[in-house]
């Protein structure tokens, strides 16, 4: 029986060919806006990438917070909260809390967040119902992208090849995974270990890719992948190798090769006897008691 996450993560290409066509004229941050980006897990990740983007698409100067980490008393002319759930303890404190413009981008139309914010975009054909997010996080990113001004059509080509590709067994058998990225793309490797950790309780970590030489690559080694996600540095392939370890670079944008790292969690988790719906330790929100 297909899970909902294998469903979810194959809808993927259609959700970004129908969200960049719908992008909202005035909702989202303006060009010379300071803003701050603000999430929880996977949104934060998607914060991290999108910061990058904005500002390396010169549209002003940007910052991603944890929603439970955000300084108070900085100035901004807006923040930008990322919830798929709407009712994520840490970003309804933010909102209720600040006086500045927000902007939220949700699931779900029937929560609370819907009165916090000021301005809303709803991305509900994007909802899922797995608690592991992969089409909702990688949409509200397609949103964000298309809104700066990229054109997004290669990417989507790139994720629907990431789908047809077969999945190589060494991916499901391998002892331990690190993710890397450069830029934008260092928030995709965050989010891709997040992703094996929910799904299939892998050992993953994430870090920069000039990151890596500084201490994490001693853990190179037989049975254990280096992921890279974008362009790698120079050399660093041939380091991995000559520790025995297995280096993985792909041409496809960072966002579609997170699609088959998306895929290849489900298939560990599955081959473990895991349900990738419902991960262990874990809810579709964080809800606090007060």
């Amino acid at each position: 029986m297909t899970t909902h996450t294998e469903t979810e993560i194959a809808s993927q290409p259609a959700c970004w060919r129908r969200v960049v066509g719908t992008v909202p004229a005035d909702a989202l941050p303006r060009p010379g806006e300071r803003v701050a980006v603000v999430g929880c897990g996977t949104s934060w990740f998607v914060a991290q990438a999108y910061a990058v983007l904005r500002e390396r698409a010169g549209h002003g100067e940007t910052d991603a917070f944890a929603a439970s980490e955000a300084p108070a008393g900085r100035s901004y002319d807006r923040v930008l909260a990322l919830t798929r759930s709407g009712t994520t303890t840490e970003v309804l404190n933010l909102l209720r809390d600040t006086s500045t413009p927000t902007t939220v981008i949700t699931a779900d139309p029937d929560t609370p967040v819907m009165t916090l914010a000021d301005q809303i975009v709803v991305l509900d054909f994007a909802d899922e119902k797995s608690v592991v997010q992969t089409r909702f996080a990688t949409t509200q990113l397609a949103l964000l992208r298309a809104h700066l001004g990229e054109d997004l059509t290669g990417s989507i080509i790139d994720a629907e090849r990431a789908l047809a590709d077969p999945l190589p067994p060494d991916l499901i058998s391998a002892e331990q995974f690190t993710f890397l990225g450069r830029g934008w793309s260092y928030g995709l490797a965050l989010e891709a270990a997040l992703k094996m950790r929910e799904a299939c309780r892998a050992w993953t970590e994430a870090y920069p890719a000039m990151e890596y030489r500084h201490g994490p690559i001693s853990i190179a080694g037989p049975g254990r992948i280096t992921w890279m996600l974008g362009e790698a540095p120079e050399g660093l392939r041939a380091e991995v190798e000559a520790a025995g370890g297995t280096f993985l670079q792909s041409p496809l944008d960072p966002m579609a090769e997170l699609v088959r790292i998306q895929r290849v969690a489900v298939a560990r988790a599955l081959a473990r006897g895991l349900n990738p719906d419902e991960p262990l330790h874990l809810t579709r929100s964080v809800i606090l008691s007060s």
